[in-house]
């Protein structure tokens, strides 16, 4: 298969769609106000490989099915007859959580490290967290690709919308 031919799916990454096709860049700078990011070379090459279009969708807060269809037409694929459920990191609070626990709070409008994925700046400071410790992430999108790989690790997350913010708490489940 081409680079031309990759069929657009909710898996594909956002590193691949633009692999194969640049000119999709500017029509998801169009369609969600987070995806002007890509254009920071740094974070293209970082969280571009790990961010799937279904973590777009959400960091976006556009419905999957839309933000798919919407690539598709601008390449000429044919539209999806699927229908992709939304990912929802959204719940009620966990019986785990207590603000006592918070040990270390990354607001991403304030780390200072704008050349820095706020998800490498959360990794290499949790080597600090111990095991009942929480940490508190603070940004403006669903950090949907953080919390999947946060998971991936043995952390149980929970992600709350506070004012014009979203707040994704991590506990740490093992040392």
């Amino acid at each position: 298969m081409s680079q031309k031919e990759l069929e657009i799916t909710p898996s594909v990454t956002v590193h691949a769609l633009l692999e194969a096709y640049p000119e999709l860049e500017e029509v998801l700078i169009g369609i969600a106000p987070p995806f002007k990011k890509l254009r920071n070379p740094f974070l293209r090459k970082s969280v571009a490989k790990v961010a799937t279009l279904k973590h777009a969708a959400s960091v976006g807060n556009v419905p999957l099915n839309e933000l798919i269809d919407t690539l598709r037409e601008a390449v000429g694929q044919a539209l999806s007859r699927e229908s992709y459920p939304d990912e929802d990191y959204f719940g009620e609070q966990p019986a785990w959580f207590s603000r006592d626990n918070i040990t270390l709070s990354i607001d991403e409008e304030n780390t200072g490290k704008e050349n820095q994925m706020t998800l490498v700046t959360i990794l290499g400071d949790a080597k600090h967290v111990k095991r009942g410790e929480i940490i508190e992430l603070i940004t403006t999108f669903v950090p949907a690709p953080g919390i999947e790989i946060l998971k991936s690790k043995g952390y149980s997350s929970w992600t709350r919308k506070e004012d014009n913010l979203i707040k994704s708490y991590f506990l740490k489940n093992t040392d």
